[in-house]
């Protein structure tokens, strides 16, 4: 796979009958690695170790209706009220990120109501707060787990 925009970590992969897996330590099992999960791995262990989220407040491909269609958020971490917090969409790194991809996220969070976006394919990403008009601003950093 390729070097992400993202600390690299010391991941558990194994071979299993051809296919490649790696271990998610939220879903304590092991996932075909896709470029798509080589991300979503990759932020959920930058969330944990550089900005201090505990694996409790996450939940990990987490299924949501919107629109009456059965829709699953990539990463969403709660806050310590049990309130949706980050609200994560992982693209490939193969993937150019685009207006498409952020109108996504945004739907999904009209369901979830989290304070915070974030959207990434792993090389850039893109963050955003959501302000008191509901409206979306970008802000320079992923908020770290001491900020909530």
């Amino acid at each position: 796979m390729d070097k992400l925009n993202l600390p690299e970590i010391d991941f558990n992969i194994r071979k299993n009958e051809g296919n490649i897996e790696i271990f998610d330590i939220i879903r304590k099992k092991y996932i075909a690695l896709q470029p798509e999960e080589w991300v979503r791995q990759h932020v959920i262990h930058y969330l944990i170790n550089s900005l201090s989220y505990p694996k409790s407040m996450f939940r990990v491909e987490s299924s949501l209706k919107y629109n009456s269609l059965d829709k699953r958020s990539d990463i969403l971490v709660y806050n310590r009220s049990g309130q949706p917090h980050l609200l994560v969409e992982c693209k490939s790194y193969k993937t150019k990120i685009n207006q498409a991809a952020l109108n996504q996220l945004t739907q999904y969070n009209k369901v979830l109501n989290a304070q915070y976006i974030l959207l990434t394919n792993g090389i850039n990403h893109f963050c955003c707060k959501k302000n008191e008009q509901k409206q979306y601003d970008f802000i320079d950093t992923i908020p770290s787990a001491l900020e909530i």
